[in-house]
């Protein structure tokens, strides 16, 4: 018989976890608050005292995004949560035909999230590595300032509230995720 611990460390079905997605946005609209995490970090900057001497970070961080750095925090804890103590014993299945295309590209599929060979400590000093997570990372915090917002904020609370630039940055980062993967992706794995 399995125990609720086993339960807990599969996969959540998407009847379960889709409706309690879903339900933080009329949480949120009624608590008066739009979901999206990139300004967390706008947040976290204002709360060092030097940083208030710059304008931008110059604000009531405490009311403009206390609630959201607990979100943040949050977050974080659940993943410890979920991926340290709940953690699935079975490594991660990858469909066979993605396997075999990252195969192709150099990737080998080592049944953890990420492959090793992108997203290491190692791999952060080589050209590709290191193209992969700094300027990509600086190319995501460039496209989230720019976007006015991250993928959870425009998609899940700006098309909630049918927000018109929302759609269009959700259809962008679809557009987006496109090119990366059928263009920019095998470029950078061919470094």
């Amino acid at each position: 018989m399995s125990t609720i611990l086993d339960v807990l460390r599969g996969p959540w079905p998407w009847y379960v976890a889709g409706p309690l997605i879903g339900l933080t946005v009329p949480v949120l609209l009624g608590l008066g608050k739009r979901f999206g995490l990139s300004s967390n970090l706008r947040h976290m900057c204002a709360v060092v005292p030097a940083a208030r001497r710059n304008a931008f970070f110059a604000y009531d961080w405490r009311r403009e995004g206390g609630w959201n750095l607990l979100v943040f925090l949050g977050i974080a804890i659940g993943g410890f949560v979920g991926g340290v103590l709940l953690a699935n014993p079975e490594p991660l299945a990858v469909a066979e035909p993605t396997t075999r295309a990252l195969a192709a590209q150099g990737l080998a599929v080592d049944g953890a999230l990420a492959p090793a060979a992108l997203f290491s400590w190692s791999s952060l000093f080589t050209l590709r590595g290191f193209v992969v997570m700094v300027l990509g990372g600086f190319l995501i915090g460039f496209g989230t300032r720019w976007a006015a917002g991250c993928t959870s904020g425009h998609a899940i609370s700006g098309l909630a509230e049918l927000q018109w630039p929302s759609l269009l940055a959700v259809v962008g980062f679809f557009i987006g995720g496109l090119v990366a993967t059928h263009l920019v992706l095998p470029l950078v794995l061919g470094l």
